[in-house]
């Protein structure tokens, strides 16, 4: 309290004898993305992958990120600081990492405080406004009830590249995958996604797409996994 009437009185000051307006600039200056906020919208737009599931599910919504920002305008401590518990969020997150090095930084400020960047998710044309907020609902709990079938279907491929998994478990296995829809159609489209987020220079997310291939039985992203990911 004392802070802000001392600071108060300085500012009135400064406006009655014409000082300087740099003590307004302290209370107001905030990290900016460079180029400003069309900007930032501009590059929010060109590299948001929208995720599958959701998208073939209706789920849109906003999920806010928080972070931290460096003297240098590169982000650490990211995390979800509101979201819905599925692929939204990772990818919500994924684009505010992209943003690291792209912010200017002013000189007084608390490398410390938590930033908040909201990021929004909109279907159009997918006649989403059918669907009921039961159907939503449904949809978000059947996402994370896929994670768990998800583990058990990377658990297994990982002990067979080990050589120590059971055959007997694979049928089992190759069934899961069909209901879950982990085709040959399903791996081509995350190799593709994996590739653009490779030119995105999202070194991290396109290597995590790779290893769901290869974690999925599959070898087509052995290459990239053999080029960048080690």
């Amino acid at each position: 309290m004392y802070l802000n009437i001392i600071l108060s009185l300085l500012l009135t000051i400064s406006a009655l004898f014409g000082l300087p307006d740099k003590l307004s600039r302290v209370a107001d200056e905030e990290p900016a993305f460079k180029g400003g906020q069309k900007s930032l919208k501009t590059f929010i737009d060109n590299n948001l992958i929208y995720p599958e599931f959701s998208k073939e599910n209706c789920l849109q919504g906003t999920i806010q990120v928080s972070f931290k920002l460096n003297k240098e305008g590169r982000i650490y401590n990211s995390g979800i600081h509101k979201g819905f518990g599925i692929d939204l969020d990772m990818e919500a997150l994924r684009i505010v990492r992209l943003t690291s090095g792209k912010w200017i930084m002013p000189a007084n400020h608390d490398t410390l405080i938590s930033l908040v960047l909201p990021i929004n998710f909109a279907l159009r044309d997918f006649k989403c406004e059918q669907r009921s907020k039961d159907e939503i609902n449904a949809a978000i709990n059947a996402y994370q009830a896929r994670l768990g079938l998800n583990n058990a279907i990377f658990n297994f491929y990982d002990k067979k590249d080990q050589g120590i998994y059971d055959q007997a478990d694979e049928a089992r296995i190759i069934a899961l995958k069909s209901q879950l829809g982990y085709d040959e159609k399903f791996i081509d489209r995350l190799f593709k996604q994996a590739q653009r987020k490779s030119k995105q220079e999202d070194r991290e997310g396109a290597c995590e797409d790779a290893q769901m291939i290869r974690r999925l039985g599959s070898s087509k992203s052995a290459a990239m996994i053999d080029q960048n990911c080690k």
